[in-house]
């Protein structure tokens, strides 16, 4: 789990999306998309089925590393400096105070 206060929000916001993704309206689900855009496609790829979003299976972090060919520990690293990628971006500002509203 991210240890800085804004990769935390973003990982939990992560969480509750794949686990129940009816909790956003579609158009923040639009603006989520555009959000993981800002990553390279295979980092993309694998926070999206690491979270299971946007209906995507939830891979395993076994399966995530083989397909970034990385040990599991360097998988959850790349993951985890994902998060901290787009936790700072002016972005996920928007998309977060979208969201407090």
């Amino acid at each position: 789990m991210p240890t800085d206060n804004l990769s935390r929000e973003l990982h939990s916001f992560l969480v509750r999306i794949g686990m129940n993704p009816t909790s956003i309206s579609p158009q923040m689900e639009h603006y989520l998309e555009h959000l993981l855009y800002l990553l390279p496609p295979e980092e993309e790829e694998a926070v999206t089925h690491y979270y299971g979003l946007f209906g995507c299976q939830r891979k395993s972090l076994q399966e995530i590393a083989q397909g970034l060919k990385l040990s599991q520990e360097d998988a959850m690293e790349r993951i985890d400096q994902c998060v901290r990628k787009l936790a700072v971006t002016p972005e996920w500002q928007m998309l977060k105070q979208s969201l407090e509203r």
